[in-house]
């Protein structure tokens, strides 16, 4: 059986979602989910092909074929490989699905290989790490997150929302682990993938000390709902060909005091050590790299639609369009700079593994929020009203007005047909409720940018440039 079979499988299962108030009973085979499931598979069957499976995959100490997230790289060209893998795999999905890639592989991965950094805070953290990192390892599951609490008032902690449990939180222990009550968001993909990380985004203060948990829980776990958006998805490939098969769900997680077992409990009520691992970049350097590589795969995918756009209508010999693909190509070029950057500066660790260089990799994701959305901002300068203006289906040109059709809708170097495909596919990616949704994920995924921005700022090193500067009014 097929990587790609053994993951549908799988997700049928006892997991409950929720989508238009009703519970899905077959994920794979509802309109709302099937053409991203299908999508999945696909590419998780390109491991077993002859050409890019190696380039995918490594083997394990014991032999057997695992994907090249979760490789612990011990030489510096297992970085620049995992890149490589990470660049397949975003392309085969125009960079437009974040969730399978290997960025949450690659962060248990990170955990796993500092897996005794807090060994005095949480003693039994390494084992279980361990025995998680080799568990989904060779299961070759899919991993996502839920980090944001309810936003319920945000003028109060979670802990002076008094008892209704808005935020996750601990409400009793027993000998088989912890039950979990309240809810977490946004698990994008969690329909239909296998692990999530449950953990706070933002550190926790002593008094927020039940809310500062990370643990790590299975799809299908009796007590976890996942309460679905409005799907985005479509049945109709020709008329949508991105929401058709890449219409990432974003679910809301709701524990109803569910069971977390003990051996997938890796931080009980600790805000310190949470923050310590949060902020350790061994934990969280891979999956920046992965970040990355995805967002070039998305911008040359942008730059491509916006080229063909142009040219489809001959508007490419004029000064002011040049200009506008000549800053789409300057965003591409300059998030692939400093991927390759942060491979060609990589650093030995004193864990004995290579660690991407972290100021290149966190300069390009704080980029791409500004980046993507200026993109996309391009993409309507250069259509104009054009987009708005094609018929409901493609199917039409092959009605009773399709010679009207033929002749209105051509393009300079385009038959009406290609010149309809172009304008839907960059509908698609720009106004539709998919394309929405692409834009506020892109400005938000990591949090709030002015947090990040100034944690750039505070994290980057101004020693040497400060030295010069006052060395020249000394």
């Amino acid at each position: 059986m097929s990587a790609g079979k053994r993951y549908i499988e799988r997700i049928q299962d006892d997991r409950q979602v929720w989508l238009d108030g009703e519970l899905v009973t077959n994920i794979p085979g509802h309109p709302d989910f099937r053409g991203t499931v299908q999508s999945i598979a696909s590419v998780l069957d390109l491991q077993e092909d002859p050409v890019l499976g190696p380039q995918l995959t490594f083997e394990t100490e014991t032999g057997a074929k695992a994907n090249l997230a979760y490789l612990v790289p011990t030489a510096k060209e297992d970085i620049v490989r995992r890149g490589r893998s990470f660049k397949i795999w975003s392309d085969a999905t125009f960079g437009v699905m974040s969730r399978i890639a290997g960025y949450y592989r690659s962060q248990i991965t990170g955990l796993y290989i500092n897996r005794n950094l807090i060994d005095q805070e949480q003693p039994y953290y390494a084992e279980r790490i361990v025995n998680y990192f080799n568990y989904v390892r060779d299961n070759d599951l899919l991993i996502t997150s839920a980090g944001h609490d309810p936003q319920i008032d945000r003028t109060k902690p979670a802990h002076e929302l008094g008892d209704l449990y808005t935020a996750v939180r601990i409400v009793r222990e027993t000998e088989d682990g912890i039950i979990v009550r309240g809810a977490k968001l946004i698990a994008t993909g969690g329909a239909y993938l296998d692990e999530i990380i449950v953990s706070p985004l933002a550190r926790k203060t002593a008094a927020e000390k039940e809310y500062a948990l990370l643990f790590v829980v299975a799809v299908n776990t009796p007590g976890v709902h996942q309460i679905s958006r409005e799907s985005f998805a479509s049945n109709e490939e020709a008329d949508h060909p991105l929401s058709s098969r890449y219409d990432e769900m974003d679910t809301m997680l709701v524990f109803d005091d569910a069971l977390i077992p003990w051996e997938r409990v890796l931080v009980k009520e600790d805000p310190d050590t949470l923050w310590k691992l949060r902020t350790d970049y061994v934990s969280s350097g891979y999956g920046q790299h992965e970040i990355v590589v995805r967002l070039v795969s998305k911008l040359e995918f942008v730059l491509a639609v916006a080229v063909e756009l142009a040219e489809s209508i001959g508007i490419t010999k004029f000064a002011h369009v040049q200009e506008k693909l000549a800053e789409l190509a300057f965003q591409v070029e300059s998030i692939k700079a400093l991927w390759h950057a942060s491979e060609h500066n990589a650093s030995l660790h004193p864990l004995g593994v290579w660690l991407p260089s972290k100021p290149e990799l966190v300069t390009a994701k704080n980029l791409g929020n500004q980046y993507y959305p200026r993109a996309i901002e391009i993409l309507q300068q250069l259509s104009g009203s054009g987009m708005l203006q094609v018929p409901s289906r493609l199917s039409e040109l092959h009605g009773p007005l399709g010679p009207h059709l033929q002749k209105y809708y051509r393009g300079a170097e385009r038959n009406a047909e290609e010149r309809i495909k172009l304008l839907k596919l960059s509908w698609d990616l720009v106004g539709s409720r998919l394309g929405a949704r692409h834009e506020l994920y892109e400005r938000f995924y990591a949090g709030d940018p002015a947090r990040t921005y100034a944690g750039q700022y505070l994290e980057y090193d101004k020693r040497g440039l400060l030295a010069r500067a006052r060395s020249a009014f000394a």
